[in-house]
């Protein structure tokens, strides 16, 4: 059920499943294109365009999940029910995803044309003359991508593939993967004879775990094949509407201990070398001790953090302090330009101390004047030098991008290695674009930690909390693998192991030539400080594509090194690994390719013979917006612009979404019910339905147009 209006947020009208829009920029072309119907006389533009949601005459949703990572791929069919046969209009597909989701790529399909997204090399794009405009290919949100398909004629029927990738969430022994599906009322075909069409095929391949089991899905899946290790489930039926839930589901590799092992493919890419992919889980053992901890929170206060940035972090150190045993130690720094200390030395974490330190961090304001990350980074590695029988933390946040980054992290780098066994591991938080993430992954990766971001204000506290958590639950600490030392043969993408979370599996990943060590030994700290040492069985990956399910840690990973070292060659294999798996990256550029097709039977064709579908001439190519971070703006920083304040790359687009719908629920639903005069409709005949439903549904998604609701339906009972 939809929110009260006045209780609404602007996301509660972002799309939260695949959708597809018709782009409305004169009033005039909308119509039932099969039935033209009663229009009113209007004037005028829409700037920017209106948008009405498509009708949905199928949709199938196939997800293979391998270990930690899920490849989604959505295909559908959309009509264009809205727009007069006569006339055309652009299309806008947008593209929710669930975590950490990353575009792989669109395909469409025309009845004279298709289109195919393709990623180029940063030099090859250079030679591209026609530029799409901003609000026709990117993100309109973190989590939402959108492209548009230019000129569809009224009433054609569209074919739509769309491929992502997205990380399951891992808690005490079991994975769970939840999938935008939920689709509004409106897009189903108000005319009930069309036959609709769901299906939804789901297939695991947990990789290293035995004992998995399917603990709980949201939608009538059937079991139709189980393996060891892996299962496969189908949903398939004819439907009176879309789903209106999202699609989740979620399983158990429950262990008491923890527990791993290594895959292995050989790959035949540009890099003549294979590749290895090592996974330890930390079970689901919840009275395994921990380490015992000496934590500083390092939190930018500058002018840029002011509002939800510094209130967001504010609650989530709030929650993080009340995790802390009384045996923990802790401080927390604020610094801009310079740094602001809650105490002169680490304080034990007694309820005192966590009230104190509470109130200290509640009464922070922002301030003016830059940023200075060197500062109080160098403090709480001094408050850290001398730790003994604890696991030292630090944990940064920061908005900002500043001038010695990678001094910093050279510094770090030197610190922590003199430092000795229990040297501090360093977990990242970045808001915002602004800040440079490459820098502040590379700084985790350095100093063993996890990297967490949040690119949207919405999803600040969210996103700390789980960064927190998964760093406060350290299970193992300083893990090496044994071979690796000497083995030349053997790459390993981390230059540092990050420690294993109660809170997350880890993943080790890298490449090797040759043959692999027969034997390898996982060894560590646990949290009593005993050492821990496990063998890793390996096992060949025949039927799991490591490439494409590790291949946006790689780049993003890669990327990280590429900055820091100002590495060409390694920029280089980040593209041909961006190209090659459909990642995004840095250094490539996404194109959207149209092609004009034509239907051919030969000269002489029978009753029956296939149609031969051939291309009319060479595809041309449409370079989209850069959809990449970047690298930071330290401009931005330096002027203490705060994050959000300017929408990166697609303002209008956000405008469109909300404006539409903002103007179809304020100047429609207090005239008349739209859902409800579809209901009456299936009351009426066919034709009298089709062309009320066409209006109301079409016509009051476009706000300015809703004098003909109110000719049509006056009140709710007539």
């Amino acid at each position: 059920m939809a929110p009260p209006l006045m209780e609404r947020s602007t996301n509660w009208y972002l799309p939260s499943a695949p959708m597809v829009y018709a782009v409305i920029s004169d009033p005039r072309t909308v119509d039932n294109p099969d039935m033209p119907s009663y229009q009113p006389y209007v004037h005028g533009m829409y700037d920017p365009p209106a948008l009405i949601p498509l009708q949905m005459m199928g949709v199938n949703l196939n997800v293979d999940c391998y270990v930690d990572t899920a490849i989604i791929v959505v295909s559908g069919t959309w009509r264009i029910h809205c727009v007069m046969g006569s006339r055309s209009c652009d299309c806008l597909i947008a593209v929710p995803m669930g975590n950490q989701g990353s575009i792989l790529g669109v395909e469409v399909d025309l009845p004279t044309k298709s289109y195919v997204t393709e990623l180029i090399g940063e030099q090859e794009s250079k030679g591209i003359g026609k530029i799409a405009r901003p609000e026709d290919g990117g993100f309109l949100k973190p989590h939402i991508f959108t492209l548009t398909i230019p000129q569809i004629d009224g009433g054609t029927n569209i074919s739509i593939k769309i491929r992502w990738s997205q990380m399951l969430s891992y808690n005490a022994g079991r994975f769970s993967l939840t999938v935008p599906f939920c689709f509004p009322e409106y897009v189903t075909p108000a005319i009930k004879k069309i036959s609709k069409k769901e299906k939804i095929e789901l297939n695991v391949n947990s990789g290293v775990a035995n004992g998995i089991s399917c603990k709980a899905t949201s939608h009538p899946l059937k079991e139709i094949r189980r393996h060891e290790g892996k299962f496969s489930f189908l949903y398939e039926a004819e439907i009176f509407k879309w789903s209106n839930t999202d699609f989740r589901f979620s399983y158990s590799v429950s262990s008491g201990n923890i527990f791993g092992g290594i895959l292995l493919q050989s790959l035949y890419d540009y890099d003549q070398s294979d590749m290895f992919c090592i996974y330890l889980f930390p079970g689901s053992e919840q009275n395994r001790k921990v380490f015992k901890k000496e934590v500083v929170f390092v939190v930018d206060i500058s002018e840029s953090m002011q509002g939800r940035p510094l209130e967001s972090t504010k609650s989530a150190i709030s929650a993080a302090l009340s995790k802390l045993s009384p045996e923990d130690s802790f401080n927390i720094i604020a610094f801009s330009n310079e740094a602001f200390q809650f105490s002169t030395s680490m304080e034990l974490a007694s309820k005192d101390a966590i009230e104190r330190a509470t109130a200290w961090i509640s009464m922070k304001y922002t301030v003016g004047g830059s940023t200075n990350l060197f500062i109080p980074l160098e403090k709480a590695a001094d408050m850290l030098s001398n730790t003994r029988g604890s696991i030292p933390m630090i944990f940064l946040v920061t908005d900002g991008s500043v001038e010695d980054e990678r001094n910093i992290c050279h510094w770090m780098q030197k610190r922590l290695t003199n430092q000795g066994v229990l040297c501090p591991s360093i977990h990242t938080f970045g808001i915002g674009s602004f800040c440079n993430h490459y820098f502040l992954r590379m700084l985790a990766m350095i100093g063993r930690g996890e990297y967490g971001a949040a690119f949207d204000l919405d999803s600040i506290e969210v996103q700390m909390n789980k960064l927190f958590s998964k760093g406060l639950s350290t299970v193992l600490a300083n893990i090496t693998i044994d071979a690796f030392d000497d083995c030349e043969e053997i790459e390993v993408y981390s230059s540092r192991i990050p420690d294993l979370s109660l809170e997350s599996p880890l993943t080790i990943y890298g490449r090797y030539q040759g043959s692999f060590p027969d034997n390898l030994k996982v060894k560590g700290i646990l949290g009593d400080l005993s050492s821990f040492t496990m063998d890793l069985k390996i096992r060949r990956a025949k039927d799991i594509p490591l490439d494409s399910v590790l291949a946006r840690r790689q780049i993003d990973l890669l990327t990280a090194q590429a900055w820091f070292s100002e590495n060409k060659r390694l920029e280089e294999k980040v593209a041909k690994l961006s190209i090659q798996t459909c990642n995004i990256s840095e250094y490539t550029r996404m194109t959207l390719l149209e092609k004009n097709i034509m239907k051919h039977f030969g000269a002489w064709k029978k009753k029956g013979d296939p149609q031969k579908i051939v291309e009319s001439g060479p595809p041309e190519m449409i370079l989209l917006q850069r959809l990449s971070v970047g690298f930071g703006d330290q401009i931005a920083t330096a002027e203490n612009i705060r994050p959000g304040s300017q929408e990166p790359e697609l303002p209008e687009v956000a405008k469109i979404f909300i404006k539409t719908t903002s103007n179809y629920f304020g100047g429609i639903c207090n005239r008349c019910c739209c859902m409800g005069c579809i209901r009456c409709c299936s009351k009426m005949n066919n034709q009298c339905a089709t062309t009320l439903t066409q209006l109301c549904t079409a016509l009051a998604c476009i706000g300015c147009l809703h004098c003909c609701s109110e000719s049509c339906c006056p009140n709710q009972d007539d």
